[in-house]
C-alpha cells in the first residue's frame, strides 16, 4: 500500500480568499481544538521516550532535536529555552535544523534532501549511545531527519520520531514513533499550522518532564531559571522569600549573591545548619 500523507490532503475548506476576516479566525480555531486531542493519543510513546531519556540523561546523555524548515526551527525553539527557563548547560539540549542556523530564518535550497547531512552534523557534537536523538517531520519523509534516525539506530543510539502522518518512513525509522494525527491543514499542506502546534507542545512535554524528573523544578518552580532580567529577578525574589521567609531585600541580596534561587536557599540552609 502507498505511503498517504494526510497532513497534505486537501483542507476541509475551501474558497478561503471569499471568507471575512471573522470566518477565517473561527474555521482556524476549530481546527486547532483537534491538536490536543491528537497528542492526547500520542501520550504513551510520549511517556516511553521521556522514561528513555531521563534514564540516559542521569548517566550523562544529552537530548539531539533534528527537523527541517518549520520542524527543525521548533526542535531549536525548545533547546533554546533549556538554559533560561531550567538553568541547565546548552549542550544538554541541543536543535538541530537541516541547512544550519541560516536556515532558522531563510529557505535553504535542497537542505532537507541530503540524507548523510543529519548524522555529519550530529558527529560534530560527539554523539554517543548514552544520548537521544528526536526527528520531528511532519510529513514523515524528510531525508534529513530519517538518514540521521537510520545511522544514529546503527551505532546504538536511542531515537524517536515525531510525525503527523501514521506509519511514515520516519517511524519506521525510529525506535520510538510518536505519531500526531491532527488531519488536513487549513491551507492545504501548510504543516506550520496544525502540525507545527502539536510539535510545540510535544516538545514541550518532553523536555519540561524530563528537566522535572532531573530535577531542575521544586515544587511547581523554576528554582534553577537564569535571572536574565529584572522580571525574573522579582519572580526569584518572591519564591527565596516564600522557601526562606526573609524580608524581600534579603532574599534578593541572597539570590542575586548565588545566582538562582535553588543556590541561594540551599547556601542559606547550610550557613544556618553549621
Amino acid at each position: 500500500m502507498a505511503f498517504v500523507k494526510i497532513s497534505e490532503q486537501s483542507s476541509l475548506y475551501n474558497d478561503l480568499e471569499k471568507k471575512s476576516v471573522g470566518e477565517i479566525l473561527r474555521d482556524i480555531n476549530t481546527e486547532d481544538k483537534k491538536v490536543a486531542l491528537a497528542v492526547e493519543k500520542a501520550l504513551p510513546a510520549i511517556e516511553k521516550l521521556v522514561t528513555e531519556i531521563v534514564a540516559r540523561m542521569k548517566r550523562g546523555g544529552r537530548i539531539f532535536y533534528m527537523g527541517a524548515g518549520t520542524s527543525g526551527r521548533l526542535g531549536v525553539l525548545d533547546a533554546s529555552e533549556i538554559p533560561p527557563t531550567f538553568g541547565m548547560d546548552p549542550s544538554w539540549v541541543i536543535g538541530l535544523i537541516a541547512g544550519g542556523d541560516t536556515a532558522l530564518r531563510n529557505a535553504v535550497e535542497n537542505a532537507e534532501d541530503d540524507t548523510k547531512q543529519g548524522w555529519l552534523d550530529l558527529q560534530q557534537f560527539n554523539i554517543n549511545e548514552k544520548d537521544t536523538v528526536i526527528g520531528i517531520a511532519a510529513s514523515g519523509t524528510t531525508p534529513y531527519v530519517i538518514g540521521a534516525l537510520n545511522d544514529c539506530r546503527a551505532h546504538g543510539i536511542l531515537t524517536a520520531a515525531i510525525t503527523s502522518n501514521p506509519d511514515a518512513p520516519v517511524s519506521e525509522a525510529a525506535d520510538i514513533a510518536i505519531e500526531m494525527v491532527v488531519g488536513p491543514e487549513y491551507v492545504t499542506g501548510s504543516s506550520r499550522m496544525k502540525s507545527g502546534t502539536g510539535q510545540k507542545m510535544i516538545c514541550n512535554m518532553i523536555s519540561t518532564t524530563v528537566m522535572i524528573k532531573m530535577g531542575r523544578v521544586k515544587g511547581n518552580k523554576m528554582v534553577n531559571m537564569q535571572l536574565t532580567n529584572a522580571k525574573l529577578v522579582d519572580r526569584g525574589t518572591r519564591m527565596v522569600v516564600d522557601e526562606l521567609k526573609l524580608t524581600y531585600d534579603e532574599a534578593k541580596r541572597l539570590l542575586l549573591m548565588h545566582g538562582s534561587v535553588k543556590a541561594a536557599v540551599d547556601a542559606y540552609r547550610g550557613v544556618v545548619e553549621e
